[in-house]
């Protein structure tokens, strides 16, 4: 299936999924940056799930460290302890102490600054973070830094082979493969916007029918998949 009309069948499906979720208000009354919430959610996300996630950014909320300066200067040991529901909580606590002083001692706290690099640069500063790999880096370069780059996880693994597209099960492979495919459909903010709304509704298909034991009969690409067949 053309990868288009694969983004265009699961948009009719579930429309707009309004990634990634940040509190505008509390950023405003606190003078921070909303893109950092996003930067923090995509660490913390790892091998976790989103609701607990949730939990410990609102923590961080409650105790006003939701920002680049405060977080860097937050003592580790209760960093560790505000950020435990989200699991892994030393590596996690470690991952984003670093973040912090590459956004702190490079970039003078400004992502501004950070993201007006080039999206390879970017992702390479990022991927040099140990415990940062190509979907963390991604998730951030797309939903913090309004980037035009395709996110891949397990779910988009997993859809791919059930379909199948033509493409090898690699990260690398996938990514490409879509890119190549939308960029020719789809240009500025608009291949921005759509690479955010593909990697939801991915997610919205996986979560709802394409499990790892499949609920075929109602699926909204029932038709044009072999593994239903």
């Amino acid at each position: 299936m053309d990868p288009k009309i694969f983004y265009e069948k699961l948009f009719a499906e579930f429309g707009d999924l309004d990634w990634w979720p940040m509190d505008h208000l509390y950023h405003k009354e606190n003078n921070s940056d909303p893109r950092f919430e996003v930067i923090i959610g995509a660490i913390l996300t790892q091998n976790t799930s989103w609701s607990n996630v949730e939990k410990t950014i609102d923590k961080l909320k409650r105790n006003r460290v939701l920002d680049i300066d405060s977080l860097a200067s937050l003592d580790e040991v209760k960093l560790k302890d505000l950020i435990r529901s989200s699991g892994f909580f030393n590596q996690k606590a470690n991952r984003l102490k670093n973040i912090c002083k590459i956004f702190k001692n490079r970039y003078d706290s400004n992502l501004d600054l950070f993201f007006d690099n080039k999206i390879s640069k970017i992702r390479t500063e990022l991927l040099k973070i140990n415990g940062i790999g190509p979907e963390t880096a991604d998730s951030i370069i797309l939903y913090a830094g309004g980037k035009p780059i395709f996110v891949v996880d397990a779910y988009t693994k997993r859809v791919c082979k059930r379909i199948p597209f033509p493409v090898e099960n690699s990260y690398e492979d996938i990514q490409k493969y879509f890119q190549s495919n939308l960029k020719q459909y789809y240009k500025g903010k608009k291949l921005t916007e759509v690479y955010n709304q593909l990697h939801a509704l991915i997610v919205e298909l996986a979560k709802n029918y394409c499990k790892t034991k499949p609920i075929c009969n109602n699926c909204p690409l029932k038709k044009d998949c072999s593994f239903s067949k």
